[in-house]
Protein backbone atom coordinates (compact mmCIF):
# COMPACT_ATOMS: atom_id res chain seq x y z
CA UNK A 1 0.00 0.00 0.00
CA UNK A 2 1.77 3.19 -0.95
CA UNK A 3 1.53 6.44 1.23
CA UNK A 4 -0.18 8.58 -1.36
CA UNK A 5 -3.40 7.91 -3.57
CA UNK A 6 -2.64 5.77 -6.91
CA UNK A 7 -4.55 8.73 -9.06
CA UNK A 8 -2.85 12.05 -7.00
CA UNK A 9 -0.18 13.44 -8.28
CA UNK A 10 2.59 16.22 -6.64
CA UNK A 11 2.65 20.08 -7.44
CA UNK A 12 5.02 21.18 -9.70
CA UNK A 13 5.80 24.19 -8.52
CA UNK A 14 4.65 26.54 -5.26
CA UNK A 15 5.33 30.17 -5.98
CA UNK A 16 5.54 32.25 -2.72
CA UNK A 17 4.46 36.04 -2.04
CA UNK A 18 8.24 37.04 -2.04
CA UNK A 19 9.06 35.95 -6.00
CA UNK A 20 10.79 32.52 -4.66
CA UNK A 21 9.26 29.43 -5.83
CA UNK A 22 9.64 25.59 -5.40
CA UNK A 23 10.14 23.32 -7.79
CA UNK A 24 11.15 19.86 -7.84
CA UNK A 25 15.23 18.88 -7.59
CA UNK A 26 17.03 17.22 -10.10
CA UNK A 27 20.39 15.92 -10.46
CA UNK A 28 21.38 18.51 -13.15
CA UNK A 29 20.82 21.21 -10.29
CA UNK A 30 24.18 20.16 -8.45
CA UNK A 31 26.27 23.26 -9.61
CA UNK A 32 24.06 25.16 -7.63
CA UNK A 33 22.98 23.09 -4.88
CA UNK A 34 26.26 22.00 -3.92
CA UNK A 35 27.59 25.59 -2.86
CA UNK A 36 24.38 26.05 -1.05
CA UNK A 37 24.87 23.23 1.17
CA UNK A 38 28.15 23.12 1.53
CA UNK A 39 27.93 27.12 2.45
CA UNK A 40 25.44 26.15 4.83
CA UNK A 41 26.72 22.96 6.19
CA UNK A 42 27.47 24.01 9.53
CA UNK A 43 24.02 24.94 10.30
CA UNK A 44 22.24 22.10 8.37
CA UNK A 45 24.98 19.88 10.38
CA UNK A 46 23.68 20.99 13.36
CA UNK A 47 19.54 20.66 12.20
CA UNK A 48 20.50 17.16 10.12
CA UNK A 49 22.90 15.93 10.71
CA UNK A 50 22.06 13.65 14.18
CA UNK A 51 19.23 12.01 12.35
CA UNK A 52 20.28 11.73 8.68
CA UNK A 53 23.91 11.96 8.84
CA UNK A 54 23.86 15.05 6.12
CA UNK A 55 25.77 17.06 4.79
CA UNK A 56 29.20 15.00 5.61
CA UNK A 57 32.12 17.99 6.05
CA UNK A 58 33.69 16.29 3.29
CA UNK A 59 30.87 15.73 0.57
CA UNK A 60 32.01 16.14 -2.91
CA UNK A 61 29.98 17.29 -5.94
CA UNK A 62 30.35 14.04 -6.89
CA UNK A 63 28.09 12.65 -3.99
CA UNK A 64 26.33 15.69 -4.12
CA UNK A 65 25.18 14.90 -7.73
CA UNK A 66 24.59 11.09 -6.64
CA UNK A 67 21.77 12.19 -4.17
CA UNK A 68 20.23 14.56 -6.02
CA UNK A 69 20.05 11.88 -8.53
CA UNK A 70 18.34 9.48 -6.03
CA UNK A 71 15.97 12.72 -4.80
CA UNK A 72 14.86 12.49 -8.64
CA UNK A 73 14.42 9.07 -8.51
CA UNK A 74 12.30 9.05 -5.51
CA UNK A 75 10.29 11.95 -7.00
CA UNK A 76 9.78 9.98 -10.32
CA UNK A 77 8.85 7.02 -7.99
CA UNK A 78 6.30 8.82 -5.32
CA UNK A 79 8.71 7.74 -2.70
CA UNK A 80 9.49 10.64 -1.14
CA UNK A 81 9.53 14.60 -2.87
CA UNK A 82 12.42 17.07 -2.72
CA UNK A 83 11.82 20.69 -3.76
CA UNK A 84 14.04 23.47 -4.39
CA UNK A 85 13.98 27.08 -3.59
CA UNK A 86 14.51 29.90 -5.86
CA UNK A 87 14.85 33.60 -6.11
CA UNK A 88 13.44 33.79 -9.59
CA UNK A 89 13.10 32.88 -13.03
CA UNK A 90 16.44 32.36 -14.03
CA UNK A 91 17.00 29.79 -10.99
CA UNK A 92 20.50 30.32 -10.97
CA UNK A 93 20.90 30.12 -7.31
CA UNK A 94 19.59 27.20 -5.04
CA UNK A 95 18.34 28.64 -2.04
CA UNK A 96 17.30 25.54 0.10
CA UNK A 97 14.94 22.35 0.15
CA UNK A 98 11.81 21.29 1.54
CA UNK A 99 11.15 18.00 2.06
CA UNK A 100 7.79 15.90 1.95
CA UNK A 101 8.84 12.22 3.08
CA UNK A 102 6.51 9.35 4.51
CA UNK A 103 6.34 9.16 8.03
CA UNK A 104 9.04 6.54 9.60
CA UNK A 105 7.24 7.49 13.16
CA UNK A 106 3.80 6.77 14.07
CA UNK A 107 1.46 9.44 14.19
CA UNK A 108 1.40 11.22 11.02
CA UNK A 109 0.98 11.03 7.33
CA UNK A 110 3.92 12.81 6.39
CA UNK A 111 7.09 14.36 7.85
CA UNK A 112 8.18 17.38 6.18
CA UNK A 113 11.71 19.75 7.26
CA UNK A 114 12.90 22.40 5.07
CA UNK A 115 15.97 24.63 5.09
CA UNK A 116 17.50 28.17 3.92
CA UNK A 117 21.28 29.08 3.12
CA UNK A 118 22.46 31.16 5.60
CA UNK A 119 21.98 34.58 3.93
CA UNK A 120 17.95 34.24 4.08
CA UNK A 121 17.88 33.08 7.75
CA UNK A 122 15.49 35.73 9.36
CA UNK A 123 14.47 37.05 6.08
CA UNK A 124 11.11 37.74 4.69
CA UNK A 125 11.78 34.75 2.24
CA UNK A 126 12.47 32.15 4.68
CA UNK A 127 9.13 33.76 7.06
CA UNK A 128 7.02 33.17 3.59
CA UNK A 129 8.82 29.78 2.69
CA UNK A 130 7.94 28.86 6.81
CA UNK A 131 4.56 30.14 5.91
CA UNK A 132 3.54 28.95 2.82
CA UNK A 133 4.79 25.27 3.20
CA UNK A 134 2.52 24.20 6.12
CA UNK A 135 -0.58 25.80 3.79
CA UNK A 136 0.66 24.47 0.34
CA UNK A 137 0.69 20.79 2.06
CA UNK A 138 -3.26 21.71 3.51
CA UNK A 139 -4.18 22.51 0.04
CA UNK A 140 -2.58 20.46 -2.40
CA UNK A 141 -1.19 17.17 -0.92
CA UNK A 142 -3.54 13.99 0.57
CA UNK A 143 -2.29 14.03 4.15
CA UNK A 144 -4.11 14.46 7.11
CA UNK A 145 -1.45 14.93 9.17
CA UNK A 146 1.47 16.53 8.45
CA UNK A 147 4.44 16.63 11.20
CA UNK A 148 7.18 18.81 11.16
CA UNK A 149 10.38 17.48 13.23
CA UNK A 150 12.76 19.81 14.01
CA UNK A 151 9.81 22.87 14.02
CA UNK A 152 6.70 21.52 16.24
CA UNK A 153 8.64 19.09 18.24
CA UNK A 154 12.62 18.04 18.25
CA UNK A 155 14.21 15.41 15.84
CA UNK A 156 15.29 14.16 19.58
CA UNK A 157 11.60 13.39 20.14
CA UNK A 158 10.86 12.87 16.72
CA UNK A 159 13.57 9.97 17.06
CA UNK A 160 11.97 8.72 20.13
CA UNK A 161 8.40 8.06 18.76
CA UNK A 162 7.82 4.27 17.50
CA UNK A 163 8.73 3.25 14.19
CA UNK A 164 6.05 2.87 11.48
CA UNK A 165 5.87 -0.89 10.78
CA UNK A 166 6.48 -2.05 7.16
CA UNK A 167 3.72 -2.89 5.09
CA UNK A 168 2.85 -6.85 5.63
CA UNK A 169 4.40 -8.79 2.55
Amino acid sequence: MSWLPNDWRHPDRLDLPTGHHLRPIRADDVEIDYPAVMGSRERLWETFGPIWGWPPADMTLEQDRDDLAWHEREIAEYRSFNYALFADEAESALLGCVYVDPPERVGADADVSWWVVDDLVGTPAEAALDEAVPAWLAARWPFGRVRYPGRELTWAEWEALPEVSPPPG
